[in-house]
């Protein structure tokens, strides 16, 4: 709300006054003399003209050392204020007050309009409020106050502006409604002033975590960490210092929460238009590390631009735990331009794309079928992760060894470092299969070495299935027994862990599987039978049979 000098005019001064001073009719200046000095009661006795004298408190006479500035005799001013008891009121203080208000006054009588003073509220009344400053007393109208009506103001030191004197009743009053509009104004005027110009020069008077506030023609503003520079956000701290003089545009103003924002690199000329015109997508540049985070590194071009190196884009290793492992800042790189964002002023690069890609190289090194040394990267239920010449190749549980109950995670262990053949290599997919048990002698080799087909075995019934029964031989190798190759045997009726007797049926150390036959074996005893007959012809066939029968 503007001041209205007029409707302050109309306004009854006088009647506020006497709000404050109900007594003020009776108040008057007199010259008086110091009658009695009564010391252990604190006070002096001055005649000033009437029945009876005035009472004094020697406080208001004593000097800083506390001596007595009148004697019994001396001629003293005073204010005369109504009577107490009988007895005049007077005040020795208040003739002093008066007299510096009045040279306050004097002081200020041509340009008091442009007078801003800071006192201290003393006291409230219906009419508005007591101030003093200095040993001058203004008057703050209820209606120029600006306070709530919950506001706690006396004793609280505010700042008003002067709007009206009075010689001859020794009075001051003073706005605070009027200070604050004439401030609105005037920083409407400056703040107008501002947001007109190209490039204004500002102090840095405080620095925070998230920018800077400077002053600009005695109105503070807040430079933005974003606002700093064209890299991004910056520390503010790192860059300024208290007391710095920063040039800054004026970008915006919000009315309601009168927040000036300011920006520096708006007066700096935008990098960003040099590296549109003269980079290009796969563009190869030289930058230097700036900073590493753990999502990512960025890198300084130079020009007071930054782009960013993803971690993904680091190294062709997938198992990149922290980009420290691989650049430190400082250091100058080659990197590949995979992205410009003219809108968002974002600029990601490749370090990786320059580098030798594994997987090519290790196809240059190695084909299927070569034993490699490789080290374990990492363990999982179904096998391991082993790096195999900058790549990773994967053991399955069912590679590892020849016992099927053996598995990965069970006897291996990260970094271990292990023998194993390229068992395939899918170029398209670049994956890499690895084989352990295949460097060992398989336990069917092994077999086959020491047992022909057709000879008789024992072996022991591990599990029986619809189709057949499957049996352990001696060093721990299995077989199986199909259910046509069982007679007379019945499925059924076996046992795990009986033992049984069986023929060789067909040994294939190729597919990893031996067949037995019961019913072979049948076959095979008669014929061993009919085999001795014609070996043994002095005995005849009944003989044989009984002597069979008697085994």
């Amino acid at each position: 709300m503007a001041f209205d000098n007029e409707s302050f005019e109309e306004e009854n001064f006088a009647a506020m006054l006497e709000a404050s001073f109900k007594e003020q009719e009776s108040t008057r200046i007199a010259e008086g003399e110091v009658v009695e000095i009564q010391e252990g009661e604190n006070r002096a006795l001055v005649g000033v003209g009437e029945k009876l004298e005035g009472i004094l408190s020697l406080d208001e006479i004593r000097d800083a050392s506390g001596k007595l500035l009148f004697n019994v005799g001396d001629k003293i001013t005073v204010m005369v204020m109504g009577h107490y008891n009988e007895r005049p009121k007077i005040s020795y203080k208040k003739v002093l007050e008066q007299e510096k208000t009045l040279a306050f006054i004097n002081a200020h009588k041509d340009d008091f309009e442009s007078v801003v003073i800071e006192a201290l509220v003393t006291k409230k009344n219906k009419g508005g409020y007591l101030l003093e400053a200095d040993d001058v007393h203004f008057f703050l109208p209820r209606s120029h106050a600006a306070f709530k009506e919950t506001d706690q103001v006396v004793g609280k030191t505010i700042k008003a502006k002067v709007i009206k004197v009075d010689p001859a009743e020794a009075s001051i009053v003073v706005s605070r409604r009027k200070l604050f509009n004439d401030e609105r104004k005037r920083n409407k005027e400056v703040i107008d002033a501002l947001m007109a110009e190209d490039k204004i020069q500002g102090t840095v008077k405080k620095i925070t975590s998230y920018g800077m506030f400077v002053d600009v023609g005695g109105i503070d503003g807040l430079v933005h960490y974003n606002e700093i520079s064209y890299k991004g956000p910056v520390n503010p701290s790192k860059l300024y210092k208290e007391g710095d003089v920063v040039n800054v545009k004026a970008i915006a103003y919000d009315k309601d929460k009168r927040h000036l924002s300011l920006s520096i690199k708006a007066v700096q000329t935008d990098p960003w238009q040099e590296v549109e015109e003269a980079l290009e997508e796969g563009d190869i540049i030289t930058v230097t590390v700036s900073n590493i985070e753990p999502y990512g590194v960025f890198v300084d071009l130079g020009n007071d631009i930054e782009g960013f190196l993803h971690i993904s884009e680091i190294t062709w290793d997938k198992n990149i735990k922290h980009p420290k492992d691989y650049l430190t800042v400082g250091q100058v790189i080659d990197v590949e331009v995979i992205e410009i964002n003219s809108k968002t002023h974002k600029l990601r690069v490749s370090y990786k794309r320059l580098q030798p890609k594994p997987f090519e190289e290790f196809m240059k090194k190695f084909k299927e079928g070569d034993n490699v040394k490789g080290t374990v990267t990492s363990l999982t239920d179904f096998g391991a992760f082993v790096k195999v010449g900058g790549v990773e190749g994967l053991l399955h549980n069912q590679d590892l060894s020849w016992d099927k109950n053996i598995k990965c995670k069970d006897t291996l262990k990260v970094g271990d470092e292990i023998e194993v053949k390229i068992a395939k290599i899918n170029a398209n997919d670049e994956k890499i299969s690895l084989n352990r048990k295949s460097l060992e002698e398989s336990p069917i080799d092994q077999f086959a070495t020491n047992h022909k087909m057709n000879e008789l075995v024992k072996a022991t019934v591990r599990d029986v299935k619809d189709f057949g029964v499957f049996v352990s031989l001696e060093g721990g190798v299995d077989a199986l027994i199909r259910n046509e190759d069982l007679y007379p045997l019945v499925p059924e009726e076996l046992q795990i862990g009986q033992t049984i007797e069986a023929a060789i049926l067909v040994i294939d150390p190729k597919r990893d599987r031996i067949r037995l036959s019961v019913k072979k074996l049948e076959r095979i005893k008669d014929q061993k039978m009919l085999d001795e007959i014609n070996d043994n012809g002095s005995h005849s066939l009944g003989d044989l049979i009984k002597d069979q029968l008697k085994q």
